[in-house]
């Protein structure tokens, strides 16, 4: 069974996540698609804090022998998820970044010929 001091800290430090995570969505820092994933860890981390059974049970099943390092397994697994899906997010970004790249530099050739064709006239 899990200590009752672990299972106290992890549940505070759930709630302190949970509440940091709605602050910077109430002040638009952090978007609602992204906040999902961390809302997500936040709500997994404090049902595992709070139900202390249900911690050991999975401890036991992935034959962890002490619970609460399965709670950081657990969290190292959802900060891989987390840290995958930053990284398919950044290789979007950075291919539009180049598409628009392109495109804006198209423009500017189109441009400069335009005013390059006026200008010997």
């Amino acid at each position: 069974m899990t200590p009752l001091r672990v299972s106290v800290v992890a549940a505070a430090a759930a709630l302190v996540l949970l509440f940091v995570i709605f602050e910077l969505i109430r002040s638009r820092r952090l978007q609602e698609r992204y906040a999902m994933l961390w809302l997500l860890t936040g709500i997994v981390m404090l049902v595992l804090g709070l139900w202390r059974g249900l911690l050991s049970s999975i401890a036991d099943l992935v034959g962890i022998a002490y619970p609460p390092s399965a709670l950081f397994v657990l969290a190292a697994f959802f900060i891989l998820l987390l840290l995958l899906h930053y990284s398919t997010v950044i290789s979007k970004l950075s291919d539009q970044n180049r598409i628009l790249a392109q495109r804006l530099a198209l423009l500017e050739t189109r441009l400069g010929e335009s005013h390059g064709d006026s200008d010997s006239r």
